[in-house]
């Protein structure tokens, strides 16, 4: 026990403070402007990400990863809020995270496994094209201070590091932020910050329990867009989970993750935050800073209201280009730059599975859509590979007038159609043997097959006699064929 608390809290106490410091400065303009998107409040966004990184970091399932209030859940609340009210989106909040914890308990974490790398690599190179994209509005009809600030800023962020000992010691984001406040604040210049982004709070949260009528109706409102959230929140988890997975070389607990998001979605609407879930770019921020534990997460969570009531005066300061330099470092770290390198190498269809993705992320600005649309065309690539693994070949034995087709391979939906063309019902034979023993039979669509074709030799006049099912496959056919099943088969002749 005591053991697994500092492996998982106190491992690495340095990084992770410094590390949550950065995340922390990097999650206040974020947090206003997701606030700002949904249409509440900037302290609606900066109590959700303050409640969600304090206590994700303690019922999380996986050390080291960001979660707050984020673009993705912020876009689907615009509707809500602009219809019905904050009142409302807490409301929401809180019975997202009920679908959440339900969703954990369901193992529904181990659905990913149905989410192809190149869905992944999609996903991520769209949030890389995203963050990039938000970060334009800063950089255009500006002055060219805005502009020689976020180039001093990539400087110090990718040159900081070859420094000899401090660019090892110090995070070069965190470096980048209070190097270029100093300057900014020192020569006086008129450039946005973070003040400009909307008024802070001064105040810690307060419990609030949602003033909506506790009634069916309120239900049938909350109900589309809790189950939107939650479905978004949970994906955009367990893919920042996968990706800090692979960055750590590390494995989590996906549905503890899940039950840890709902979790820390209840405790922010209670605390009158709005829905959130992991953030990659924060994520990689946190990372990228050295943190690695559960400590970074609370730091960044645990420093964000410090900052936010306490250091407000130097948090306003902040120039805005200091954080979209830092900002722009995480989508050039989070975009797969391999992904293009090897669109040459790999096969047509993990192209396009990766680009769909891409295109349908960046053009809805929903993940979800994104992911829905990668998964379901690897899906009918991947059907119609498995179909053409079907081989039927047949002999003829004179003596006993015998045909015999041997099937190997799957025999489902995609491969059903070859399967009956791989037949010759007009050979005058008086035996039939279908041998099954190398097949698999999968779905209702192969049995329909089977029956098919039993029925045409049948209609042709000779005797057919299908060997060799296995287990499963018996089962199915036992279950769903007609062939030997003498009144349904009449029917079947008639059509």
């Amino acid at each position: 026990m005591l053991s697994s608390i500092r492996n998982n809290w106190f491992s690495n106490i340095r990084g992770d403070l410094l590390a949550g410091i950065v995340v922390a400065l990097a999650l206040v303009p974020e947090a206003i402007a997701f606030s700002i998107i949904a249409g509440v409040d900037p302290k609606v966004g900066l109590y959700a990400s303050f409640c969600i990184a304090v206590v994700i970091a303690f019922v999380g399932g996986r050390p080291g990863m960001i979660s707050a209030a984020t673009g993705a859940m912020a876009l689907l609340m615009v509707t809500l809020v602009k219809e019905h009210g904050l009142e409302y989106l807490l409301a929401a909040t809180l019975l997202t995270g009920v679908f959440q914890i339900g969703a954990g308990y369901l193992k529904l974490g181990a659905l990913m496994r149905f989410v192809s790398r190149s869905v992944v690599t999609g996903f991520v190179n769209a949030l890389a094209i995203l963050i990039f994209m938000a970060q334009l509005p800063e950089l255009t009809n500006v002055t060219w201070h805005v502009y020689a600030m976020t180039a001093a800023g990539l400087a110090i962020i990718y040159l900081f590091p070859l420094v000899p000992v401090v660019g090892k010691i110090l995070p070069s984001p965190l470096v980048c932020i209070v190097s270029l406040t100093a300057v900014a604040m020192i020569l006086g210049l008129d450039i946005r910050t973070v003040g400009d982004m909307g008024e802070l709070p001064d105040t810690l949260p307060v419990f609030l329990w949602p003033d909506v009528p506790l009634n069916l109706e309120t239900l049938m409102i909350i109900l589309p867009y809790s189950l939107g959230l939650a479905v978004v929140g949970l994906l955009e988890s367990m893919m920042t989970a996968t990706i800090v997975d692979d960055l750590t070389d590390t494995t989590s607990d996906r549905n503890r993750e899940c039950k840890g998001q709902g979790v820390a979605n209840i405790g922010a609407g209670l605390l009158g935050g709005m829905a959130g879930c992991a953030m990659i770019g924060q994520s990689i921020i946190n990372i990228k800073s050295g943190g690695r534990t559960r400590l970074s997460t609370f730091t960044a969570g645990a420093f964000l209201l410090v900052l936010v009531l306490v250091l407000d005066q130097w948090l306003v300061q902040i120039p805005m280009a200091a954080l979209v330099a830092v900002m722009i470092m995480v989508s050039i770290g989070t975009f797969s730059w391999d992904s293009i390198r090897n669109l040459r190498e790999h096969p047509l269809s993990t192209n396009i599975v990766m680009v769909v993705t891409v295109i349908v992320v960046v053009a809805t600005h929903n993940l979800a859509f994104g992911v829905l649309a990668g998964v379901l065309l690897a899906a009918l690539f991947f059907a119609n590979k498995v179909g053409h693994y079907m081989l039927v070949t047949s002999e003829y034995d004179k003596a006993s007038d015998t045909r015999r087709y041997n099937v190997v391979g799957q025999v489902f939906f995609s491969s059903s159609e070859k399967f009956i063309e791989s037949f010759d019902f007009k050979e005058a034979v008086d035996n039939v043997v279908i041998d099954l023993s190398r097949a698999h039979f999968w779905d209702i669509t192969a049995v329909g097959a089977l029956d098919k074709v039993v029925v045409k030799f049948r209609r042709e006049g000779a005797d057919v006699e299908v060997v060799g099912l296995n287990e499963a496959s018996a089962t199915i056919v036992d279950r769903f064929g007609v062939h030997d099943k003498p009144d349904a088969v009449d029917q079947l002749m008639a059509h």
